[in-house]
């Protein structure tokens, strides 16, 4: 194995297909430095990875007692944190996998999304409750009250990139203070439905939902008023949504079984609905240099997506017997992870979409 300056630059050949969990796996994330996989499953554990070797580090971290719905690691890649079905959320060590504390207590709902703040030192959280709620990561304690107003599930959250505020999406679409948990204005109230996606873009002065409505919205972050119309064009709902690294162009997928690009400044569609799934988008991400889009589905299948051409930059990438929950690049690039409900994590080389 060959590492440079903490990062991996040269990977071995491994096992690409890891199997431990025995329930669907939910969630996926790849630490800061690359060097391993975090998962989450309805088996209600979690599992680190080592990516070299594509074996478990130590045993699976135990302590929830139903599903594992989201986690994510710290911006240091020291802690990992995880939500769940049974209402609580749980730190852990990610050198050790020991648990950080008591079980974070709060939410009577299950955890859907959590984010790290960008120092770490904060975490938010949104539950089929209907309230967010902000935690401080060293003790595991809120601060301050739940963050209430939404009526329906909180589906998902996300800090700015400065750390100031956090958007949410449910019902309506929130702005609200990180440090006083307050809203910033009123509800911002574009969608005709629930919003299941949302997005900062990188410089923070921007971001998007995707509802159920069937359009996607760019709002401005500071003043929370649209930045022109809808963008319309997908025929059901949008699931999954991403600005690329330069903040040039947003990525959606759809109910439809489509992908669209779009651009971020003026909202018009970027080429023709990149089609091919045969079910629905669940994920999509962006690779690290924005050259490259990858897609995971219901149809079992990941795709690799040539963001200026268009066309599939690799044979589509087949393997998982069911539905694909969650895709994600490595911090380099160079690989793609998978994870499905049927159970197991596959990592896939990204230049030639080979095992």
């Amino acid at each position: 194995m060959k590492v440079s300056e903490g990062r991996m630059t040269k990977w071995p050949k491994v096992a690409a297909v890891w199997k431990g969990h025995t329930g669907h796996i939910n969630s996926i994330a790849y630490s800061p430095d690359g060097l391993n996989v975090v998962s989450g499953s309805d088996d209600m554990t979690i599992r680190i990875w080592d990516v070299g070797t594509g074996k478990p580090v130590g045993e699976p971290l135990k302590g929830h007692t139903s599903s594992v719905e989201s986690v994510a690691y710290s911006p240091d890649g020291r802690s990992i944190v995880s939500g769940s079905a049974d209402d609580t959320i749980r730190i852990w060590d990610a050198v050790t996998g020991e648990p950080i504390g008591e079980p974070l207590k709060g939410h009577t709902g299950a955890i859907l999304s959590l984010a790290y703040s960008p120092d770490g030192r904060n975490i938010v959280s949104g539950a089929t409750d209907t309230t967010i709620r902000i935690w401080d990561a060293a003790t595991g304690m809120p601060t301050g009250e739940p963050l209430t107003g939404h009526r329906y599930y909180v589906q998902s959250v996300a800090y700015s990139p400065d750390g100031l505020r956090i958007v949410s999406g449910s019902d309506t679409v929130r702005i609200w203070d990180a440090t006083t948990g307050t809203l910033t204005g009123e509800p911002l109230t574009g969608h005709r439905d629930i919003v299941w996606s949302v997005a900062y873009s990188p410089d923070g002065l921007n971001f998007v939902s995707g509802s159920k409505d069937e359009t996607i919205r760019i709002w401005d972050a500071v003043a929370g008023v649209p930045v022109g119309d809808p963008l319309e064009g997908h025929s059901r709902d949008i699931m999954s949504i991403a600005y690329s690294p330069h903040g040039r162009t947003i990525v959606s997928g759809s109910r439809d079984c489509t992908i669209r690009i779009w651009d971020a400044a003026t909202g018009s569609p970027i080429g023709e609905p990149l089609v091919g799934h045969t079910g629905s988008i669940w994920s999509v991400a962006y690779s690290p240099d924005g050259r490259s889009i990858i897609s995971g589905s219901p149809d079992q299948t990941i795709r690799i997506w040539d963001v200026a051409a268009g066309y599939l930059g690799a044979e589509t990438l087949t393997g998982h017997k069911k539905t694909v929950s969650s895709v994600a690049y490595s911090p380099d690039g160079l690989y793609i992870a998978s994870g499905s409900w049927d159970k197991t994590i596959r990592i896939w080389d990204a230049a030639t979409g080979a095992l």
